[in-house]
């Protein structure tokens, strides 16, 4: 944090993002488990019934792929940028902190693109070592982030 009272010259709260809601999750698995009971009663009936777990394993893994995808959503970066300092707070979905402080003097915003132009990476990078913030964010909003946060930097250091 930074040693004086003033208001950050920049601060951003990075999430990832989240499609569904967990009652969207239960329809679109509802949905699923009967679309999946379609053919599941035509093998039944013409008798492959193992198919009918296999249907039921399908649906299984939807919902522990969509359930897994809701809880990454608890996990966020603050980016805060003082005068005198910038820190990067990162919480994983388990709550677990890590902190890092750095010098805004010495500090670049190192910008990856792929083949079609869209950020890939964002990294802070100070005396050869390098910090990559923004990693569940989406390429666009890379970009976006990107373009705000590297003025933001431009201006701290005069």
């Amino acid at each position: 944090m930074s040693t004086n009272d003033t208001a950050p010259l920049y601060a951003a709260l990075l999430t990832p993002h989240r499609a569904l809601e967990a009652r969207a999750i239960r329809w679109v698995i509802a949905l699923a488990a009967c679309l999946a009971s379609i053919p599941g009663i035509v093998f039944y009936a013409m008798g492959a019934w193992p198919v009918v777990g296999f249907l039921g394993l399908d649906v299984l893994a939807l919902y522990w792929a969509m359930s897994a995808s809701l809880k990454d959503a608890d996990a966020y970066e603050e980016v805060t940028l003082w005068p005198d300092a910038l820190d990067v707070r990162h919480v994983t979905k388990r709550g677990k902190e890590t902190r890092r402080a750095f010098n805004p003097f010495f500090v670049r915003l190192s910008i990856e693109r792929d083949a079609e132009d869209r950020v890939t990476a964002l990294r802070l990078v100070t005396r050869g070592h390098h910090t990559e913030i923004g990693r569940f964010l989406t390429p666009d909003d890379k970009a976006i982030f990107a373009e705000s946060f590297g003025a933001a930097l431009s201006r701290a250091k005069g």
